[in-house]
């Protein structure tokens, strides 16, 4: 009997997303420390995104030929270490946007893949996705809180230190990632080009480019929005830390959120409170107005991702499955965080913050219309059909020894 791995998958998320925790928040406010402008900031934090425009997807076939997951995330953890230590000893332009390319091109492979070797362990339980993938904001709340709290009185290039703790704990925690079988599907797997032939999937990919374009003012430079306006950076981290409390929050219940409302339903919820989010992020600039604007993080992202990744499975199956993960977190989190942050770059230098949020509501009302529009699943539009039965209620579940 196939016993599902609850706390080593647990670990990994939750030390991939401390990394997130670390980097995310507060490397813009180290670039800003040694004097890079608001577009250069955003070029560099942009070779995240743009690396998983073609990273993943690279990274995922070459897993599914090789049949070597594990192998393909352990190699992506150490590169992604090794490419992280040449910020130590690199000064100039040219040498960070090279660094960011490379230590970029290694981490856009491990989260895919990740996520996939989690359905194959859930295999019809997709439900209990939510209780695994919260460990990974539990992870990030911990690393950001934390991080902001000692950079109040650590010099700003400690952040150096604390982003390889965490990239050394990813490396670990994959080591004791167990493999598993591919899941196969009842029905059969589809060709690439006619999965991709329908709507559906099409507008699917379409609004979640915009959903994470929407995000990249908020991921780039909310810490500096936030210090500007004379925060310390324990407030942000405990911005950062809040919007987070809201995402656990939300995968805690998602698996009774999915089997009341439909997958189509919870996309539009989402984007309709993004589009109200930014623009209180851009235009009240008043703390008690931000802190609300940060639990509104839990739909955002929270439900978010998690319909996203599942209506994601429902439409790739079998050997197509892992390039599906990869070709969506490709489009959304590559195409889609690298228009974000170029956009943010630009318009943050040119028009300012509160129009820089602004251009990120109107990405998500853009969002919103595909899924309205276009996102229809078929039986997939009923909650049960995504096997929406969590077993586990008491959200633990059973690690092998």
């Amino acid at each position: 009997m196939h016993r599902f791995p609850y706390w080593r998958l647990s670990a990994y998320y939750f030390s991939y997303f401390a990394f997130l925790g670390v980097f995310v928040p507060y490397f813009g406010l180290y670039l800003q420390s040694l004097s890079f402008s608001a577009w250069e900031i955003g070029l560099f934090m942009s070779q995240m995104q743009l690396m998983r425009l073609f990273g993943p997807y690279l990274w995922g076939t070459l897993a599914d030929r090789l049949g070597k997951r594990l192998f393909v995330i352990r190699l992506t953890s150490f590169g992604t270490l090794v490419a992280f230590s040449a910020f130590f000893w690199i000064e100039r332009f040219g040498g960070y946007m090279a660094a960011m390319a490379i230590l970029a091109f290694f981490w856009s492979a491990s989260l895919p893949l990740v996520e996939t070797l989690t359905f194959d362990h859930l295999r019809e339980n997709a439900a209990r996705y939510s209780r695994v993938r919260l460990w990974g904001s539990v992870g990030f709340i911990v690393a950001v809180f934390a991080c902001g709290y000692l950079l109040d009185f650590l010099p700003m290039d400690a952040l150096l230190w604390f982003t390889v703790a965490s990239l050394v704990a990813i490396v670990a925690s994959s080591m004791a990632v167990p493999d598993a079988p591919m899941h196969q599907s009842h029905q059969a797997s589809s060709p690439l080009a006619d999965i991709l032939a329908q709507p559906g999937v099409r507008a699917l990919l379409a609004a979640g480019l915009c959903m994470q374009a929407a995000h990249g003012a908020m991921n780039i430079f909310y810490s500096i929005y936030i210090a500007g306006l004379g925060y310390s950076k324990s407030v942000v981290g405990g911005l950062f830390s809040l919007g987070v409390v809201a995402e656990i929050a939300m995968f805690f219940f998602m698996s009774s959120v999915m089997r009341r409302y439909s997958l189509r339903r919870i996309l539009i919820a989402s984007f309709a409170v993004a589009v109200g989010r930014f623009l209180l992020i851009g235009w009240c600039a008043n703390l008690p107005v931000q802190i609300f604007a940060q639990t509104l993080h839990s739909l955002t992202f929270g439900a978010f991702h998690a319909a996203s990744i599942a209506a994601t499975n429902h439409w790739f199956h079998g050997s197509a499955r892992a390039r599906g993960q990869a070709l969506y977190s490709s489009v959304a989190f590559g195409a889609g965080g690298l228009i974000g942050g170029l956009v943010s770059g630009w318009s943050w230098d040119h028009l300012g913050g509160a129009m820089a949020f602004t251009l990120s509501s109107l990405f998500a009302l853009i969002g919103l219309v595909f899924v309205v529009k276009w996102v229809k699943m078929g039986d997939a539009d009923e909650p049960k059909a995504m096997n929406a039965v969590d077993t586990t209620q008491d959200g633990r579940g059973n690690d092998e020894s």
